[in-house]
């Protein structure tokens, strides 16, 4: 063979070989582009801490998020499997003009743009004086509204459902937006097939909340220590039950001492355990980067100890609220107000449902926080003993704190007063529209039941016992406690 044929087949074969490397780059970037590619959420989510709280990612979206243009058209597609109209705004969460969505879901384009949560979702309260007021929202309140189970509920109904698939979802979504021809692909192919295998996957994990023989959480609970059993360490399921509401998360600052604890049965040992804690069950994964995940945590914990409890928006009578203090003093202080604040009281003191305590153990949080070391994160972590009872909350913004007790059974300040013989044995929870002279929200009434979950005492992790403590006050003395405790 001479040599120009040889030059000219060597030279073919660079020409090919540059060709599939050339191939193999405009490949890769395009994948990456697609699937991988992270864009900073615009300026208008960080212009302020408040917004940041509300609408900034804290990681979620990278394996917990839903495909944006799925989770758009979803609430259109399966309407039946939602509480009722409206979309995801009846779920109770709070959604504020102007936004694409609702308080604590975030959007971010990682590769293709997703949907994810932050902690504004459970921790954003809403209130209304009347009906035809606009919601008012206190963030780092407790979020009494949001029905989370019925968001789980829905979209693993919805991957469940077998009109769930490319050529249904890519119809709705051509109503609404023209998807690109290679994003049509990626949805078809790719994204709507694996966002159905990750929900499906979802079912099992969520098994217990489908059980017939326990209740709805309802509007603003969540059964926060069982999944953490069932989602981070995976334990088995078993027959503990124990929702509990939302909490308050304002104002941290107030378990910097170091003896005091966190949630309501003291099972962390301070807030910035539990800031890591719920921020990882949001993200369902171990952090992309813990660098990056701690800066979140961090900012989360700091704004959080320095964001104060909202004042009572009303009128207050302050003559009356001046003698409801030294009633306060007389019977309430010596847990509320009192080195026990900020402790757990043993049950059987404070008499209450022992349900959530059950549903926890000492093995659990060993395991859990080797689950957070393994990861490379540091944090105090969950408290490695048996826990005896609930802790005796601080009582900063109690007045938009309803409904009380840790399991949320009692719907007033008027309603905790009086004995459990007389304490509401159902009612609605999750409607805003504030009673200013039961301190609670209205839980009666047809608004109370069409915005509402109706919650019945008498079944498990429901029960609205103990608690007795100022039952035998004379009315005027309740009257002037109530107005007290509407200035903490």
């Amino acid at each position: 063979m001479n040599t120009a044929v040889k030059k000219s087949k060597s030279s073919w074969k660079k020409r090919i070989l540059l060709g599939l490397v050339v191939l193999a780059v405009i490949f890769g970037y395009t994948g990456w582009y697609k699937f991988f590619r992270e864009v900073d959420q615009p300026a208008w989510v960080f212009e302020t801490p408040e917004m940041r709280f509300k609408y900034g990612s804290i990681g979620g979206e990278n394996d917990a998020g839903i495909p944006y243009w799925i989770f758009v058209v979803l609430p259109r597609m399966f309407p039946e499997h939602l509480p009722g109209n409206g979309g995801y705004a009846s779920l109770g969460v709070p959604w504020e003009e102007g936004q694409e969505l609702p308080v604590g879901f975030v959007k971010k384009t990682i590769g293709f743009p997703r949907v994810g949560n932050n902690c504004a979702v459970c921790h954003t309260a809403s209130y209304r004086l009347s009906e035809n007021e606009s919601p008012r929202l206190e963030i780092a309140g407790p979020g009494h509204t949001a029905n989370i189970e019925g968001f789980f509920t829905f979209i693993i109904d919805c991957a469940k459902d077998p009109r769930f698939n490319a050529d249904n979802i890519l119809q709705e979504i051509a109503m609404v937006h023209d998807l690109s021809f290679i994003d049509r692909l990626i949805y078809r192919f790719v994204l709507i097939p694996i966002t159905k295998k990750r929900l499906l996957e979802r079912e099992a994990q969520f098994e217990w909340v489908y059980r017939e023989d326990f209740a709805d959480w309802g509007r603003g609970r969540d059964d926060a220590m069982n999944l953490t059993k069932y989602f981070m360490i995976g334990e088995p399921m078993d027959d503990t039950f124990g929702p509990t509401d939302m909490p308050s998360i304002w104002n941290l600052k107030k378990y910097d001492q170091e003896d005091l604890v966190m949630n309501w049965d003291g099972a962390s040992h301070d807030a910035y355990s539990v800031i890591m804690d719920s921020a990882l069950g949001l993200l369902g994964a171990e952090p992309k980067s813990n660098n990056e995940f701690v800066k979140q945590v961090e900012w989360l914990h700091e704004y959080l100890r320095n964001r104060s409890s909202p004042e009572y928006p009303y009128e207050i009578n302050q003559s009356l609220a001046q003698q409801g203090s030294a009633i306060f003093s007389q019977n309430c202080a010596r847990c509320h107000d009192s080195d026990r604040t900020g402790k757990p009281v043993p049950l059987a003191e404070v008499g209450t449902s022992g349900d959530r305590l059950e549903t926890w153990n000492k093995e659990a949080a060993i395991a859990a926080n080797d689950v957070v070391e393994e990861m490379g994160l540091e944090r105090k972590g969950l408290v490695e003993e048996t826990l005896i009872g609930y802790v005796a909350v601080h009582l900063d913004g109690l007045w938009l704190r309803a409904p009380y007790l840790h399991n949320g059974s009692v719907p007033s300040i008027q309603d905790l007063l009086n004995p459990v013989s007389q304490r509401p044995a159902a009612f609605y929870r999750g409607y805003d529209v504030y009673d200013v002279n039961k301190l609670g929200f209205v839980t009666e009434g047809a608004s109370a039941e069409k915005s509402g979950t109706f919650y019945d005492t008498s079944v498990k992790g429901n029960r609205n016992v103990g608690h007795e403590f100022g039952v035998d006050l004379p009315d005027d003395s309740k009257r002037a406690l109530k107005e007290y405790l509407k200035t903490l």
